[in-house]
Order: C-alpha cells, then structure tokens, then sequence
C-alpha cells in the first residue's frame, strides 16, 4: 500500500514538474518578443492549441481537461492546469500584442473559442450522467491533446527544404518529451487510457524532432567585439 502510494506521489510530481517546465520554455519567447518587438520565428498554433488543451491548462478548452479532472477528483490535473492556464495565455496576449496581422490570429482564436463553447455547452446541458460524460469528455479531451502534439509537425517540409531547425526550440522539445512520458505512465498507473493514449504522439514527435536537431544542427550566431587600437 505504501509502494503504490509512494507511486502515486513519484508520478504526480513528475507530471507537475516536466509539464510546468514545457509550459515554462515559452518564456524564452515571450523575452523574444518584448526584446524585438515582433513575433519572428515565433509560431502561435501551438500556443494556441495548448492554452486550449493543456492536458493541462484552464481558459477555455482548459475547460475540458479542468472538467475532467474535476469530475475524477484528480489534484494532479487541476493544479497544472491552472498554472499552466497562466503562463500561456500570457503568452498569447503578448503574441497578440506584438503581432502585425492581428485579424487573422484574432478570427483562429474566436473560431476555436466558439468550437470550444460549444462543446462545454453539449457536456454541461446534454449529458446530464456522469459516467458518461467522463468519458465523452475524455475523448474530446484526447483529440485536443493530440492536435497540440502534432501542431509542430508542419514545420516539417520547411525544415527538411532549408535544412534549419532555427524554428525549433530544442528546450520545449526535450520539455514535452519529458511530459509526455510523464503523464502517458501516469495514465497507465490510473489505468486511464484518456490519460495515457493521447500522450503517446508527444513522445514520437518529439523524438522526431530531437532526429531532425541531430541531422540539421543549430547554427549559433557569433558576436564580435571591435578592437580598439
């Protein structure tokens, strides 16, 4: 009884730990931002999808994991959630801010909104059974995580035609590696296959894309100092 309640707390942490560090490595472009004045290199899909999803965050879509944490129970899930809510709608405040074409970031993000409202309305107001909403959540669930997981991927052919990773970051890949491992064993110790299924294309995509950092290393920009004479 120890040995699993000793588990417990082992896999909880991680999964609290590894998340908020991947949530954590979008501070690095949030200082891109403020420090350039612009979004350069700096991609907003996957900001959106995951303040919408965060297996793992709490506006909007963060309803639906919140929601299903909150109907299992699940600390876990609610606490990261809400951290995780935090940091990356700042995030997408402060990419709205510095972006040139606000309308069409502003007309994905309502789109998605409202593709979200809907679907909290159909759980709230026509799934009135608990077992069942669990499990229709779950699912709506598992799609979102799935889409913030796979989001990245269509740099792919960017990638392999410059054969540059300069749009990656290598700190959030090795993060959502170390995440998604994370929360995959601990759906599998819950036995919660909403959990641990979605899970399991973050760790394939990101192991791509650690291939694609070994075959097209970084090129680091070198300063020089002038030499007073």
């Amino acid at each position: 009884m120890e040995t699993v309640a000793a588990l417990d707390t082992l896999l909880s942490g991680a999964c609290l730990l590894f998340t908020l560090c991947m949530f954590s490595t979008g501070l690095s472009d949030l200082r891109h931002m403020q420090t350039t004045r612009s979004v350069t290199n700096i991609q907003f899909l996957p900001f959106l999808t995951t303040d919408v999803n965060c297996p793992f965050s709490l506006t909007c879509s963060n309803l639906s994991w919140l929601s299903y944490g909150l109907l299992k129970g699940d600390k876990t899930l609610i606490v990261v959630n809400a951290l995780g809510a935090l940091l990356q709608t700042l995030y997408i405040l402060t990419y709205l801010h510095y972006c040139p074409r606000k309308r069409t970031v502003l007309l994905q993000t309502a789109a998605l909104l409202g593709l979200l409202l809907l679907g909290y309305s159909y759980f709230q107001l026509l799934v009135p059974d608990w077992t069942t909403r669990l499990r229709q959540l779950g699912l709506f669930c598992s799609i979102f995580t799935i889409s913030m997981y796979l989001s990245p991927l269509a740099d792919l052919i960017k990638i392999i035609q410059t054969k540059s990773t300069q749009c990656l970051s290598f700190s959030l890949t090795v993060a959502t590696l170390l995440a998604s491992a994370s929360w995959t064993l601990y759906g599998f110790h819950l036995s919660d296959l909403y959990i641990m299924v979605p899970n399991i294309p973050g760790i394939i995509t990101s192991l791509i894309r650690l291939g694609l950092f070994w075959k097209y290393p970084q090129v680091q920009e070198k300063s020089y100092s002038l030499l007073q004479t």
